[in-house]
């Protein structure tokens, strides 16, 4: 654990959209400066030094990394890259890393890497966000204080947004780069039901197809492959079950997510507004995060707006989580807090959605215990 007490330095790997919007977010925290950039993209990295004060760029990942002057590390490099640069890392200074989802995109990665935390002297932190948007974190109060819903049964998560926006170089355009989408936008929604239904899955099955968006697109790695749609079913241990549906080609919705937990009790829901800058000004003002709670005895639903620091939200498309979830790994960094999405959370959540890529590809249900993607092996906290 690294001891320190003062100011919190950042090297930073990656700053691209994502990793801009973290640095929006480091530049809230007090005591922390990003000191060290790695970015190959020019344009990329011009905005990024743009957004911080007294930061150098690096010409290597390397040289972040030996840097004296960073103290913890923010990898939000492609999807493709993680893997082999927590390796790297490893091997030359094994610093506190903030890592961004999916944790690596491969099946051979996911045991390699939960093979690497066993030795890695430092905290490693998974970037899901989703855990920490205001209002899916007053849900996850509710499902586990049990009071209103008496625990859960069934969760639903929806999420209807916009197709995949333009990265550098498009690499978000091909599973092989991505994981494919149920891991490279869905791992959020798997760590998300573990994490809410505090049991691990055993089987997984998906529907999903590439039926609208980038059909029109061509590359030199040809038309992208990535899923614009899908369902997927888990069954979890305790008997509970799960239902995700993922559209992305349904902008037009007031709310991006919307997510249901019922118990034998009664209901919990809550809905999320995708980002504020994606919203008709014509509409007038975004709408605000809720959390509606419906008992079965007495009948009557409860609806709780959840707003979100206005200067949170300002600071990236994810309701002002990216923030919160900073406040927390900084913490950690200076030894006053724990890891609370672990590199086993992260790996967890890739084998959902390699699984569930398989499944959608087969059109058979896949097992989570045992065979190619059992989660045995990976530490839990469930």
């Amino acid at each position: 654990m690294n001891n320190v007490t003062q100011e919190v330095r950042y090297g930073i790997i990656g700053c691209g959209m994502m990793g801009q919007e973290h640095l929006r977010n480091i530049a809230l925290l007090p005591g922390a400066r990003v000191t060290r950039i790695f970015e190959p993209d020019d344009a990329m990295a011009a905005g990024s030094l743009a957004l911080t004060t007294g930061a150098l760029r690096a010409a290597s990942l390397a040289e972040v990394v030996s840097s004296p002057d960073v103290d913890c590390l923010l990898i939000a490099s492609p999807n493709y890259c993680h893997a082999d640069q927590l390796r790297l890392i490893a091997s030359i200074r094994p610093l506190p890393v903030l890592l961004e989802k999916p944790a690596c995109t491969q099946l051979s990665d996911v045991r390699e890497l939960a093979e690497l935390i066993t030795n890695y002297p430092a905290p490693v932190w998974v970037a899901m966000e989703y855990r920490y948007m205001p209002p899916v974190a007053r849900l996850t109060e509710e499902v586990h204080c049990g009071k209103d819903i008496g625990g859960l049964t069934m969760l639903s998560i929806r999420e209807h947004r916009f197709p995949f926006l333009v990265k550098v170089g498009d690499w978000n355009r091909f599973n092989r780069y991505t994981g494919g989408t149920l891991v490279e936008k869905c791992c959020h929604f798997f760590d998300l039901m573990r994490h809410m239904v505090r049991s691990e899955p055993i089987r997984i099955y998906a529907s999903a197809g590439v039926d609208h968006n980038h059909l029109d697109e061509r590359y030199p790695d040809g038309t992208p492959d990535i899923l614009d749609n899908a369902y997927v079913v888990v069954d979890f241990a305790g008997g509970q079950r799960a239902l995700l549906e993922l559209c992305m080609f349904a902008e037009g919705s007031r709310y991006q997510e919307e997510i249901t937990v019922v118990g034998p009790l009664g209901k919990a829901e809550c809905f999320v507004p995708g980002p504020g800058r994606f919203w008709p000004a014509d509409l007038g003002v975004p709408p605000v995060p809720k959390v509606i709670i419906s008992p079965r005895h007495p009948k009557g639903p409860r609806e709780l707006e959840v707003p979100v620091d206005p200067v949170a939200l300002a600071a990236g498309d994810h309701n002002g989580s990216t923030l919160y979830q900073h406040q927390r790994f900084n913490a950690v960094v200076r030894g006053k807090g724990v890891i609370e999405v672990s590199l086993a959370d992260g790996l967890a959540a890739v084998l959902m959605g390699l699984a569930a890529q398989e499944s959608a590809r087969t059109g058979q249900a896949m097992s989570l215990v045992e065979g190619d993607f059992s989660l045995k092996g990976l530490s839990s906290k469930h």
